[in-house]
């Protein structure tokens, strides 16, 4: 019988808040993440605008040392990972075996910063001063290592690569892992820090970005008017947790983990199948694994990424998926607030997915102001919705055709 699977902490840095508080007050306010890029000069860029964290100390949460030595993605991973771990209780003594904790993180592209920084230390100054730390600081892995290391997880420790269905992809395959009772306890989520100069250039002359000058009308999921995404980054880390365990210790739960789906589209490696096929079976087999019709799911956070065809395909995926109800169910896309976190995104947008069903609120599609003719679904324009909540679902859609939803329960006993 498969174990049923909690969410027992949630720890979050993001461009809307650097605690979970913070983050769903700002998200339930429709608070807007979007700003000038001050991370690097644009001077010699089209795009001016990112959703940058801010205010940010990762001296809160490791030493000055760890900290020169850690990408800035990293940091991110540790200040999240430790919000997530603290709130769970887990990262007290005695509170669980090392070998049945593991580490199961999205990350997209890894340390990018670090690694222009180092080519250019190499071009100008010469080999010999390139970084002895370069090479632990960009590798996507090191991220989960370093949560394994702060929290002795000898469980499972590894790093899904699904461009940006990582966040999802890795807490859905941390699910399947708690529901064979192969862990108890496993920190999952998503991490990236890839506000770059190579990154805006890469994405920008591929225009898959938006060039947009105001922030209010940058990063417009489903709107007519949406011209590309706007980069984001951070993390959103969860503590997913067997039922059997977290109630042996009298945890807090905040969900419950209901179904996961992924499959890949098999078609382009930056387009998506232009009817949504395998967005629609991805959703199709989450409903199936939870066990629940498609009328149930109370509302979608979806992709939403505020490019021309991942809006239109991602609406066609639903109501292929949905049917008639798609035409009933409430949608909106976290990305209006916080840009596109990439290897992130699927962490991030997880906890609104808890957060939503513990409240019964439904966060805003904010900046939503021209109706698209060809996307005619309950996007949630504007101003966030009280509802009662009961399934919830989260679509991650990624390069390279990769797409993965998840269910996540209100908790009831």
């Amino acid at each position: 019988m498969l174990e049923r699977v909690v969410v027992t902490g949630r720890g979050v840095v993001s461009p809307i808040g650097n605690n979970i508080q913070d983050f769903w007050s700002a998200a339930k306010k429709g608070v807007c993440g979007v700003a000038p890029i001050t991370h690097f000069d644009t001077e010699k860029y089209n795009v001016k605008l990112a959703a940058e964290v801010k205010d940010f100390d990762p001296l809160e949460y490791m030493d000055k040392r760890e900290s020169r030595r850690s990408d800035r993605f990293c940091q991110f991973t540790v200040a999240a990972g430790s919000q997530a771990m603290a709130e769970s209780g887990l990262d007290q003594p005695g509170a669980i075996e090392p070998e049945r904790l593991g580490v199961l993180l999205g990350v997209g592209i890894g340390g990018l910063s670090t690694l222009e920084k180092e080519i250019g230390v190499n071009t100008t100054k010469g080999p010999g001063r390139v970084s002895p730390f370069m090479v632990p600081m960009i590798i996507c892995n090191i991220g989960p290592g370093m949560l394994a290391i702060r929290f002795n997880a000898q469980g499972v420790c590894s790093t899904v690569v699904t461009a940006c269905a990582s966040g999802t992809n890795a807490i859905g395959d941390a699910f399947r892992l708690l529901q064979r009772n192969e862990m108890d306890a496993i920190i999952t989520g998503g991490s990236e820090a890839a506000i770059a100069p190579v990154a805006m250039a890469g994405f920008s002359n591929m225009m898959a970005l938006s060039l947009q000058k105001d922030p209010g009308r940058a990063s417009i999921p489903f709107d007519k008017e949406r011209s590309g995404f706007v980069l984001g980054e951070g993390s959103g880390i969860l503590v997913l947790e067997t039922l059997s365990h977290a109630r042996q210790r009298g945890a807090k739960i905040f969900a419950e983990l209901a179904g996961y789906g992924t499959t890949c589209d098999a078609y382009h490696i930056t387009a998506p199948e232009p009817e949504g096929k395998g967005a629609a079976r991805a959703i199709t087999l989450a409903l199936s694994d939870a066990g629940i019709a498609a009328s149930q799911i109370s509302y979608i956070n979806a992709h939403g990424t505020g490019t021309e065809y991942n809006d239109l395909t991602e609406t066609r995926a639903i109501k292929s998926a949905f049917a008639s109800y798609a035409y009933e169910v409430p949608i909106s896309s976290s990305k209006s607030m916080f840009g596109h976190l990439l290897g992130a995104a699927g962490g991030v947008e997880g906890l609104i997915c808890v957060e939503a069903l513990q409240e019964g609120l439904i966060p805003a599609t904010i900046n939503y102001k021209v109706p698209d003719e060809n996307l005619d679904l309950d996007y949630v324009p504007q101003v966030s919705r009280s509802q009662e909540l009961t399934y919830v679902m989260s679509n991650s859609l990624g390069f390279g055709g990769h797409n993965a939803s998840i269910i996540f329960k209100k908790w009831d006993e």
